[in-house]
């Protein structure tokens, strides 16, 4: 599955489950910090790197790009970009925002079925032991959640933002604790089966609280391991 975007969603994109795993794989490799806004790499060196084709490669990078993960410049190597606070800071207010919106119209129409996916996402993210697919499921998570509400343009919104807060998120010192927060989307999965909306949105709302205060005051990752030369 894609990391931010739901099964459904997946559907009416134009990339095959081969391309899919393949974005998952980079995107994992730049979350982990293998692949980070120092390295030097082309299409054609990543293509060798996770052995695929160019031209899907190709698309991983535009589709990256679009999340604004990646830079893409005429005649320039494409690199991982790199947020600055006040980015981080105009990213996770518009997050606030939208998802305090969402959350409050998904109570209204909870899904049995969606519900059971976001729970099954819980177990994934309690289980995981990687900091980058950590990061990857915390951002699926939100976009699952997103998708309940059944407002497209809201979770489209939603879709431009959660991508670079998951790099800010990889880029800096944050323990897996902070940024995992498992236990936490559980009870929010708590709080959308009993339609309660004012707790889901308190428990979303000291979510994102904390999430910015270990945002805005974390150091960029030092000793970090190159991948891509």
């Amino acid at each position: 599955m894609n990391s931010f975007v739901s099964a459904q969603m997946l559907s009416t994109l134009p990339f095959p489950p081969a391309a899919d795993d393949l974005y998952s794989r980079v995107l994992d490799a730049i979350l982990e910090q293998r692949i980070h806004e120092a390295s030097r790499f082309t299409e054609e060196s990543l293509a060798q790197m996770f052995g695929a084709r160019r031209s899907d490669m190709r698309d991983v990078l535009m589709r990256l790009s679009h999340q604004q993960i990646i830079i893409l410049r005429v005649n320039h190597r494409p690199r991982v970009a790199a947020l600055n606070v006040d980015q981080v800071r105009q990213t996770l207010h518009a997050r606030r925002l939208t998802e305090l919106m969402l959350v409050k119209l998904a109570c209204q129409r909870p899904c049995t079925q969606a519900l059971k996916r976001l729970s099954a996402l819980v177990d994934r993210e309690r289980q995981c032991t990687e900091r980058g697919r950590a990061i990857r499921l915390a951002g699926e998570f939100h976009l699952q959640l997103a998708e309940m509400a059944g407002n497209a343009p809201l979770a489209h919104f939603l879709g431009s933002l959660v991508p670079p807060s998951s790099l800010a998120i990889a880029q800096l010192e944050v323990c897996g604790e902070d940024y995992c927060a498992w236990q936490v989307h559980e009870k929010i999965v708590d709080a959308l089966t009993r339609r309660d909306a004012a707790m889901a949105a308190t428990l979303l709302n000291r979510h994102l609280d904390h999430l910015e205060a270990i945002l805005l005051n974390a150091q960029p990752l030092s000793n970090r391991k190159r991948i891509a030369g």
